[in-house]
């Protein structure tokens, strides 16, 4: 909930490097088909969810400079009733359409409480139709339209929507940023291969706790 104390680990810093007025917050996926209990494709994260507090740790986040300039966005996936979007769908879009999820007027497709307490803070932008966030979407004229040049990125699935949204981000001029505790994969060796080996070769991988040291005091 907002305003609630929670944990996550405070990491240690030489300088700050982040500049809230000119950063922005991507939260992708909060939404109710993976982070509860009975949505549709919690078995896919549940375990790198339970391991990683990947929610506590984007709340402590939030928290921490929900007060400042920084810009925070959710980018939920939703598709229409009859999934009308994907056209001979492959993967993990297939099997999406086939158990239903993220459908346009079902609680799945919804933002979780924790992340929709926070209102009108966190901005939504729609239109996401697959992996990565600026495509279909209206994210990057957002971004540019705000001097943003530094996105921080969190949520799930790792090896999926995390990883497109950040080469595109990476491709398209901004510094990116990945939180290893506020993101979930399949599975924690998935998780631990993409932190340690795939991202450090276009983005910075931080935790929560190095971000939130670095975040305006007073």
């Amino acid at each position: 909930m907002p305003g609630t104390s929670v944990s996550c680990s405070q990491g240690k810093t030489t300088m700050s490097n982040i500049d809230p007025e000119t950063t922005a917050l991507l939260l992708i996926g909060y939404q109710r088909d993976y982070f509860d209990a009975d949505g549709i494709l919690y078995g896919v994260v549940e375990e790198q969810l339970r391991s990683s507090n990947t929610l506590v740790n984007t709340l402590s986040l939030i928290d921490a400079y929900k007060g400042t300039g920084m810009t925070m966005v959710r980018t939920p996936l939703v598709f229409s009733e009859d999934y009308s979007e994907l056209e001979n769908p492959i993967g993990i879009l297939k099997t999406i359409r086939d158990v239903e999820a993220f459908r346009d007027g079902t609680t799945g497709a919804e933002t979780i409480d924790a992340i929709s307490a926070y209102g009108d803070r966190i901005q939504e932008v729609r239109g996401k139709l697959g992996f990565n966030a600026f495509a279909h979407t209206d994210l990057e004229e957002m971004l540019r339209e705000r001097n943003v040049d530094t996105v921080i990125i969190a949520g799930c699935v790792t090896s999926i929507c995390i990883n497109a949204t950040a080469l595109h981000a990476f491709e398209a001029g901004f510094n990116v940023t990945i939180l290893s505790d506020c993101t979930s994969s399949r599975t924690t060796v998935e998780q631990e291969f993409f932190c340690d080996t795939v991202f450090p070769l276009f983005a910075r991988v931080r935790t929560c706790g190095e971000v939130i040291a670095e975040a305006p005091t007073g």
